[in-house]
Parts: structure tokens; C-alpha cells; sequence
């Protein structure tokens, strides 16, 4: 895999990779990631990938990483019941 591509944010690490004939678009916050990936026959370029990172899929992206924290923190809070 490998790294075609950063896009500046202020809020999240924005990562586009290459690897199996797929561009894998990465969107980090703190210790969670989403990642989407995209058959290269399905774009023209990267830059066409970059485009595709709208403020709207940004928008999106808080709403599941919020979501992805209220998951995390209930499994972290029963994470002893089990043992």
C-alpha cells in the first residue's frame, strides 16, 4: 500500500492510498478512522478522489466518529463484566 495522496484539515488526518487496484480514502480523528475505498476504474485520478471530500461526507464522518465513541466507551465501560 501506498501513499498517493494528503489532504490538509484542521480537524482530521486525510490520507488517499493505492493498493489492489483500489484508492482507500482514510479520514482519522484521535484513535478512530473510517476508510472508503474506491475501484481505480471508478475515478479518473486522485485528484478526482480529493474532490469527492466534501464538506457534507466531512460532516457525516463527525456524526459516525461520535457514534463510533459512544460504542467504544460503552464496550470499554463492560470490558470486566465478562472475565
Amino acid at each position: 500500500m501506498r501513499q498517493v495522496a494528503e489532504i490538509p484539515h484542521d480537524r482530521y488526518k486525510i490520507t488517499i492510498f493505492n493498493y489492489n487496484a483500489k484508492y482507500m480514502l482514510k479520514i482519522e480523528l484521535g484513535q478512530f478512522e473510517q476508510v472508503f475505498k474506491i475501484g481505480e476504474t471508478d475515478v479518473f485520478s486522485v485528484e478526482e478522489v480529493k474532490n469527492m471530500v466534501t464538506p457534507t461526507l466531512l460532516s457525516n464522518c463527525l456524526k459516525r466518529f461520535v457514534e463510533m465513541r459512544t460504542d467504544w466507551e460503552e464496550a470499554f465501560q463492560v470490558k470486566n463484566v465478562n472475565t
